[in-house]
Parts: structure tokens; C-alpha cells; sequence
């Protein structure tokens, strides 16, 4: 059997009999006139090949093929609205999809509240995310894969990039309670953590060649994922520092032992973030907004 191409309109007309419950409902929705609401439905049967109602009672009532089929109706006309949204949207300006990176030391929940809030605001762009380390967030935002970012454990920001300081974060060195460094009263000696493992963090890019940032120890081991850093330090395979919104409950839980470390590359014991992008990329709207999002977290300097 040949089906000839159905339209938008007839399947409008379906769901709204569906959600009226009668065709003199689904005529004050569209605003037609009921003849013209019943001559779409028959059509559109006609065209199908199938009995979408049953006429017998005082209302029309959904066929067992009348139900299989709604799914894809409401999916089609769904889609349809979407693609007019979003068509409207890029009319208007709005781009079409926005690329974010983060360092992988940012809070996971505080992330989560941010890209909850840009997708109600913004539906019909298209949000790419990225969660990397050190200068491999850097070169996103510099190979413009990315609009924004938020560089943490990269500590050079490069000219082409406008940048704002954020709230930094509390750095934490820490071991397991078995770890022979959790052991020590006091200051851990250099020596010490010079001899011990230390899980550091990697970097994919080449931003850092030759370059190390926070690594005290020879034996080291390097990991891309905070995820997996946290894991061997918990497991005793190591000593490293983690961000306090995930060393806190594990410490109070006697999961992990805080360090006393007097040899860490960082700022006291703050790492600082900031927002960066490119210069001389104007941002879109959604752009735009994920920067002021970014940039409200801001500490009490200003970066240039």
C-alpha cells in the first residue's frame, strides 16, 4: 500500500481531537469549523489506511491503531515545534549551541545548578560541555571550541584571553589514615613527601610541556581524572591534594587523613579560578549569560 505524505496540519488536527475528546473541541482549539476538522481526520485515515477513532458512541474514541500511532504523532509535532523554536531563536541572534569547559577540580553540584538554569533559559541552544585539567581548558577556549571556560589548575592565562577571578578553592593534601605520611605530628618533612607517591593530576595538552605545577615528589603518578586521583589516594596508593567540597566529608568519615604540607605550589592553600574567553570573540546572548553566571562567582580581586 502507498501512503501518500502526510501533513503537519492533519496531524495537529488528530492530537487535538485526542486532547479535546471530540471533534467539536478540537474545532474551538484550531479554530475551524467542525466539517473541516472532520474532513482532516478522515483524510488522514484515508491516507493511513486506518481507522483512527471509533465513531459509535457520542464521542470518538482512540482504535487500537489510533493509539499505537499518537505516539509518533506527539513526537512529530513535538520536533516540529522544536525546529520552529529554535529557527526563530537563530532569527533572532541566539546561537545555535554553546561550548563550556571546566577544570576538573570545580564543584560537580555547583556545575549541575549552572547548566540546569542555561537550559530553562535558553531551550533551544545546544550546550557542549567539556571537563578537563590544567592547560587543556586553556586551549579550548583558545582554539575557540569553547565560548567559556573556567581555568583552575592552569595558572598562565595568555594574552588572548580575557579573564575574572572567581571564589578560589580550598586545597586539601591528604592521604589515606593507614598512609605511613598520615602518621606524622605536624608538618610532614620534605623529605618524606619527596619519598612518598604522589597522585597528580595530567595534562592533555601542550600548553604545560615541560612543565609541572604542584608536584613535589619524584614518584609520581599522573591521572586524568579527579574521579580516579581521589580513588588511589582513598585505596593508600598515594598522598595528593583534592578539593575541600570532596576531602571534607571523607575526612569527618575517617575515610582520608588531612597532610600538614608547607611545600605546595599553590596560593597558601587556595588553588584560583577564573572565568577566561577570547578577546576578540563578541559573545551571543547564551554566551553571554554563562559569563555573567561565571563571573557573579567572583572573589575579591579582579584579574585583567
Amino acid at each position: 500500500m502507498n501512503i501518500e505524505p502526510l501533513s503537519l496540519d492533519q496531524l495537529r488536527v488528530f492530537l487535538a481531537v485526542v486532547a479535546e475528546g471530540s471533534f467539536t473541541g478540537a474545532a474551538r482549539r484550531v479554530r475551524r469549523a467542525q466539517s473541516a476538522v472532520s474532513y482532516a481526520i478522515a483524510m488522514l485515515e484515508q491516507q493511513l489506511g486506518l481507522a483512527l477513532f471509533d465513531r459509535s458512541g457520542p464521542r470518538p474514541i482512540l482504535t487500537e491503531a489510533g493509539r499505537a500511532l499518537l505516539v509518533d504523532a506527539e513526537a512529530l509535532a513535538g520536533r516540529a515545534d522544536a525546529l520552529t523554536a529554535r529557527a526563530r531563536a537563530l532569527a533572532a541572534g541566539l546561537e545555535a549551541e554553546v561550548g563550556l569547559v571546566v577544570d576538573v577540580m570545580f564543584p560537580v553540584e555547583e556545575l549541575a545548578a549552572i547548566l540546569a538554569d542555561f537550559q530553562a533559559a535558553f531551550p533551544t541552544v545546544t550546550a557542549r560541555l567539556y571537563v578537563e585539567t590544567l592547560g587543556r581548558v586553556t586551549q579550548l577556549v583558545l582554539e575557540d571550541t569553547c565560548a567559556v571556560g573556567i581555568q583552575g589548575t592552569f595558572p598562565e592565562t595568555p594574552p588572548a584571553l580575557e579573564s575574572h577571578v572567581l571564589r578560589p578553592l580550598v586545597m586539601v593534601p591528604v592521604a589515606a589514615p593507614g598512609h605511613p605520611l598520615a602518621a606524622h605530628r605536624g608538618t610532614v618533612p620534605y623529605e618524606a613527601l619527596r619519598d612518598a607517591v604522589q597522585i597528580v593530576l595530567t595534562d592533555r595538552s601542550s600548553l604545560t610541556e615541560g612543565k609541572d605545577f604542584n608536584v613535589v615528589s619524584a614518584r609520581n603518578w599522573r591521572v586524568a581524572d579527579l574521579g580516579a586521583k581521589h580513588a588511589l589516594i582513598r585505596a593508600g596508593l598515594g598522598w595528593g591534594t583534592l578539593p575541600a567540597h570532596l576531602t571534607d566529608p571523607e575526612i569527618a568519615a575517617g575515610r582520608l587523613a588531612r597532610l600538614r604540607v608547607a611545600h605546595l605550589a599553590v596560593e597558601g592553600d587556595r588553588l584560583p579560578l577564573r572565568a577566561i574567553r577570547r578577546r576578540d570573540r563578541p559573545p551571543g546572548p547564551a554566551a553571554r549569560w554563562l559569563w555573567d553566571r561565571l563571573t557573579a562567582l567572583r572573589g575579591d580581586a579582579e584579574g585583567a
